[in-house]
């Protein structure tokens, strides 16, 4: 083989790998993308760059596959829902407490399904690998209940911060099959 050829081969394959490596990571960002939704746009903004972004998620996802995510035995989920309930019916009367109960019955609930009681910034980046598209309701109503306890929170934020922990209550309470098929997916 000539000196010539020699040198087109090794272009050819550093071209090739190059290629290869392009497309590799265009479908590790699309399945991020696809996987996180709009918090896949958040990691990116909060990282500062793409490529720390997508390793942050992927680092995540690693994380959360250790974790023993179960969906809630019938009886529990009853249990929630009757407390959601119960603790929602008490917002008339009440609204100052009832946030800070909404935001421990999802902490219970998180608890139950298998996810670790952490500082709500790593509980928060924890949920959003198995539930992307409400995290961000999570976030809201975590904001406003914060911002409570500074008592700079109006009655009709508390309103908004309970429909906000609906939201993700609702997701974590009412998705045994989705949970299942998801666990028997990966």
């Amino acid at each position: 083989m000539s000196q010539t050829q020699l040198v087109a081969v090794v272009v050819a394959v550093i071209a090739l790998a190059t290629i290869v490596i392009f497309y590799l990571r265009t479908q590790r960002s699309k399945r991020l993308r696809e996987r996180f939704g709009p918090e896949y746009n958040r990691a990116i903004e909060t990282s500062g760059n793409a490529a720390r972004g997508e390793a942050r998620l992927a680092q995540l996802e690693r994380r959360v596959e250790k974790f023993h995510i179960k969906p809630l035995e019938p009886a529990a989920r009853e249990r929630f829902v009757g407390s959601w309930r119960a603790m929602q019916g008490k917002f008339v009367d009440d609204p100052n407490h009832v946030v800070g109960e909404a935001d421990q019955l999802v902490g219970d609930v998180l608890a139950a399904r298998g996810y670790p009681v952490a500082d709500f910034e790593q509980q928060a980046a924890d949920l959003s690998v198995n539930h992307p598209l409400v995290i961000e309701h999570y976030r809201a109503g975590h904001e406003i209940a914060v911002r409570h306890r500074q008592g700079k929170a109006s009655t009709e934020d508390l309103r908004r911060a309970l429909i906000h922990y609906r939201k993700l209550f609702d997701e974590l309470v009412g998705e045994p099959e989705r949970a299942q098929t998801r666990a028997v997916g990966r």
